[in-house]
């Protein structure tokens, strides 16, 4: 059971946590919570509504277990209508490929965010302070092509793929969890510092911004592909809906506390993601305002941007190519 919740947490705490805060700015500090817990309500009432049905479907067809183009076409042959009956297959496909085409959406997204996490960390390194300071003091002109990012770290997703074992593959879900877990609690212990009033907040956006928000709440609640896979590689099935709603109730409250948090820590500041409102340091502190040119450690004072009270300093002009955009800050 705590493998099956294991996975179910991870199959649903994703990217998409990382843009709640900016979803919560699309519907504002009132709706934007309680639209998520309704949306998370929903999601979990519609996964219960699944297990029921592809259980009643085994039962009745006396099959060990049924997936969702089953489900669907055995459903379909058991309607009133007569050509849905006829052509009761065409929705095994329909859904196949819809399963097709938004686990290669998540899995693309993924790919891309690892792949671009990886480039900031390892070209940003060398310019990475241990004095918090603005993202944009360190803006950077890639070294590499993302894609050669993407290309080094695919060997290892191709492996991962080969692995079709869910208790295998708990290792790698508990080494995630924990991963996941380390960064939610430096993210929070950021956030959660001076907290300014949130009665300056809106309680409600516009109707425009409310589509983004539903658009980036539906992408976050992202594990509905992956609960007949979960329930039927457990032991004991009927355990499944207990593991189910512990599960999402402990998603639907993190994802709340992040969005709303986050939203209120930024305001109107609030990036796409939230990683991109962090200060680029190596322990996340108590911000600090920037220092003066004589107090920068030795790279970063390489990359304060000349002028006629900041002259570049001898065998530093190589630099200015490639940090060309800082000067836009200065």
């Amino acid at each position: 059971m705590m493998q099956t919740l294991i996975h179910l947490l991870k199959c649903n705490i994703g990217t998409g946590l990382l843009g709640l805060p900016l979803a919560m700015k699309n519907a504002g500090i009132l709706v934007g919570p309680i639209s998520l817990l309704v949306i998370g309500i929903i999601t979990a009432h519609c996964m219960v509504i699944l297990l029921n049905c592809a259980n009643h479907l085994s039962q009745r067809l006396q099959k060990t277990f049924v997936n969702y183009g089953e489900a669907m076409m055995y459903s379909l042959e058991s309607c009133p209508n007569a050509w849905l009956r006829t052509h009761s297959v065409w929705g095994r496909y329909t859904v196949s490929f819809l399963l097709i085409v938004t686990q290669l959406g998540f899995c693309s997204v993924y790919f891309m965010f690892m792949a671009d996490n990886l480039q900031q960390l390892v070209e940003e390194a060398p310019v990475t302070s241990n004095t918090c300071q603005p993202r944009k003091m360190l803006v950077l002109t890639p070294i590499l092509d993302v894609r050669f990012y993407m290309l080094t770290i695919l060997p290892f997703l191709v492996l991962l793929v080969f692995i079709q074992n869910l208790k295998v593959l708990s290792v790698f879900s508990t080494l995630a969890n924990i991963t996941t877990l380390g960064s939610m609690v430096l993210i929070f212990e950021y956030i959660m510092q001076e907290i300014p009033d949130p009665s300056n907040l809106p309680l409600m956006a516009s109707w425009e911004n409310f589509l983004l928000f539903f658009g980036t709440a539906v992408f976050t609640f992202e594990g509905v592909g992956m609960v007949l896979p979960l329930k039927n590689q457990m032991k004991h099935p009927q355990q499944f809906a207990f593991v189910l709603y512990l599960g999402m109730t402990l998603v639907t409250i993190l994802f709340i506390c992040l969005g709303s948090f986050g939203y209120m820590r930024f305001g109107s500041n609030t990036q796409a993601s939230i990683t991109l409102n962090l200060p680029n340091c190596w322990f996340l502190s108590h911000p600090h305002p920037p220092p003066g040119p004589g107090h920068l450690p030795g790279e970063l004072r390489e990359q304060q941007c000349p002028g006629p009270h900041h002259p570049a300093p001898p065998g530093a002009h190589h630099l200015l190519s490639r940090r060309h955009e800082l000067c836009h800050h200065c």
